[in-house]
């Protein structure tokens, strides 16, 4: 029985220093701007409401935006699909808000397939490809940044990260949620990771 307990602890203390570290590198690409001339701004999806891009969608363009007026990025590809029950791809609806903000359209690319992070990451490189771009700067929510950038690494993007300023998840009430979603769909990730290296 004690040879049992001490395994069971062992498993318990590796999964909690897993955690540690996996909860370390989410709040440390949080605060992490690796702004850096790059070919294209990738503003990752963030859904709609009543055919107008949420508070978090807005945000992640009008930094993506700021990037754009400041040279630091010579495009924007948009990605996010068709939600359910909406008529426009997400990205559609998001493009809108970037043009009013003064972008021109022919630097604006959509993204109109992709209902999650991965797809949206998998989708811009194709697109990347296509026009030739090398370089891209990831944008999106600071909780969001470190999966993000994992994932944006396994589609093969050359990247850096820069989490939008400011944020719809401004309460602790939101922002408290939002990281321990993260933390498991990050987690999640690495371990989906392991398992496609394993099954090779």
């Amino acid at each position: 029985m004690k040879v049992l307990k001490r395994i069971i602890l062992t498993i318990i203390s590796l999964v909690l220093v897993y955690l540690l570290v996996t909860s370390a590198t989410i709040l440390i690409y949080a605060h992490k701007d690796g702004q850096q001339p790059g070919d294209v701004a990738i503003v990752l999806g963030a859904g709609t409401i009543n055919n107008e891009a949420s508070p978090v969608f807005k945000e992640r363009v009008n930094h993506a935006v700021e990037l754009y007026e400041n040279k630091v990025v010579k495009k924007i590809i948009i990605t996010g699909g068709l939600g359910e029950g909406s008529v426009l791809a997400d990205s559609q609806v998001a493009k809108q808000h970037a043009l009013s903000l003064g972008v021109p359209e022919a630097d604006i690319i959509t993204e109109e397939k992709s209902t999650i992070t991965q797809e949206n990451l998998t989708n811009a490189k194709a697109i990347m490809e296509q026009n030739g771009f090398q370089t891209a700067i990831i944008v999106s929510d600071p909780l969001h940044m470190a999966r993000a950038m994992l994932m944006a690494k396994d589609a093969g993007i050359e990247a850096v990260s820069s989490p939008t300023p400011t944020s719809a998840y401004k309460s602790l009430d939101t922002k408290i949620p939002f990281f321990f979603r993260e933390e498991m769909y990050y987690c999640g990730y690495r371990f989906f990771r392991i398992w496609q290296w394993v099954a090779k």
